[in-house]
């Protein structure tokens, strides 16, 4: 867990980094007097996202920045209500984890329109040019690495099912595709059942119930998805399963 907030904050530093450097250079006397920076990031319930925003709203704070920070919860409309509140309020910039890599695309266009540059932290956008920056992780290879641990873990072979993440965010279908290179080489990796539980802790309890009643003779569940929440197991999971989160 520790390792994973670590990885958080290095990624923002990185991120705020050019935000607050290179930003700055390219809108020179007029970010300077705006002196406001929009955070929307995706719901805060889970914790990794309530960090990020933390984190870019304090560090914003640091350097002297009035911070607006808004949860859209994974709601395109009202992502783009918020990117238009930062448009009405002249922000000198915008630090997002957006809400759809096709869906968001618009919003940004129209935020750089007003002159104002958004810097997307995790999760990226289908076009190139649009956002300041996007700073992402290599997903498909860090999944890879994971999904070669699950199948040692399972000694190459048995029932298992998979939570993923929300569908309209690409780390998800990355991580999803990634994963499924490397388990699907191995025949005796059987996947009996695939939800998507949308990163919300809640909805991945419930689904996982209702797996294991469908199909109790599994032996492992893969969380394609971050919940830190899952550091210790559900109590309804069965002894000697095996759980993996990635």
């Amino acid at each position: 867990m520790k390792k994973k907030y670590l990885l958080v904050s290095v990624l923002l530093m990185a991120s705020l980094s050019l935000i607050f450097a290179g930003g700055g250079r390219d809108r020179g006397a007029a970010a300077e007097a705006k002196k406001l920076m929009y955070v929307i990031t995706p719901g805060w319930s889970n914790p990794y996202f309530k960090t990020e925003a933390d984190f870019a709203a304090a560090k914003a704070r640091e350097l002297g920045y009035e911070v607006k920070a808004y949860d859209h919860g994974d709601d395109a409309n009202l992502q783009s209500q918020y990117i238009d509140a930062a448009i009405a309020d002249k922000a000198a910039a915008i630090i997002l984890d957006n809400a759809g890599a096709d869906i968001t695309v618009a919003a940004v266009r129209k935020a750089k329109a007003a002159g104002i540059p958004t810097f997307l932290v995790d999760r990226e956008i289908n076009t190139t040019g649009d956002a300041a920056a996007q700073i992402v992780a290599n997903n498909y290879q860090g999944i890879q690495l994971v999904a070669q641990e699950f199948v040692r873990l399972m000694n190459e072979e048995g029932d298992y099912v998979e939570l993923l993440g929300l569908e309209s965010d690409n780390n998800a279908r990355v991580r999803d595709q990634g994963y499924h290179d490397i388990i699907d080489q191995y025949p005796g990796m059987k996947m009996v059942a695939q939800q998507a539980a949308d990163w919300d802790q809640t909805k991945a309890y419930t689904i996982t119930q209702s797996m294991l009643q469908a199909h109790p003779g599994i032996r492992a569940l893969s969380a394609v998805m971050i919940l830190w929440q899952w550091a210790q197991w559900p109590p309804f999971w069965p002894p000697g399963g095996a759980m993996l989160l990635s």
